[in-house]
């Protein structure tokens, strides 16, 4: 199995992983003796009002196919071929050689550019919906405290 798909599984086993363990709430213990009764009521009223209250940020979906390269593939041909024409001419008086090295070249370099920008998207999606946990959790604990619960 070629490295690149094993690469992608691990990405998107890593996000599940990491997507269902934030996604637990803070436990809440009635400290009032709250019947089983007021206690669901209370959660779904707090869930509903954490959900409305706390404080979010976008979330970019995460790219998990091919990197297609978004310009920077064939950016890095351009230049690859610019600069290979120059050296080729140089070099060995074969310009034409130098750029269709030079564009090779370019347009690996260009796809190398392209996973690391999609590597740092998909990390700052992460983030921002780590944070987006975050903060509901936080907002939930909040309105399960004010309600007369002892929350961990």
């Amino acid at each position: 199995m070629p490295i690149h798909y094993l690469r992608n599984l691990g990405v998107a086993l890593l996000l599940v992983t990491c997507t269902a363990a934030a996604q637990q709430l803070p436990v809440a213990y009635p400290a009032n003796g709250q019947s089983t009764s007021q206690q669901q009521t209370d959660k779904s009223a707090c869930m509903s009002w954490a959900q409305t209250n706390a404080p979010t940020q976008a979330v970019p979906a995460p790219e998990n196919g091919p990197a297609v390269g978004g310009g920077q593939r064939a950016g890095g041909a351009v230049r690859g071929a610019a600069a290979g024409a120059v050296v080729g001419g140089v070099a060995n008086n074969d310009a034409g050689h130098g750029a269709a090295v030079g564009a090779a070249a370019g347009v690996v370099a260009g796809g190398m550019r392209a996973r690391q920008q999609r590597r740092e998207q998909n990390a700052t999606a992460a983030a921002a919906q780590n944070q987006n946990t975050a903060n509901l959790s936080q907002a939930y604990g909040a309105c399960m405290k004010g309600k007369g619960y002892t929350v961990n």
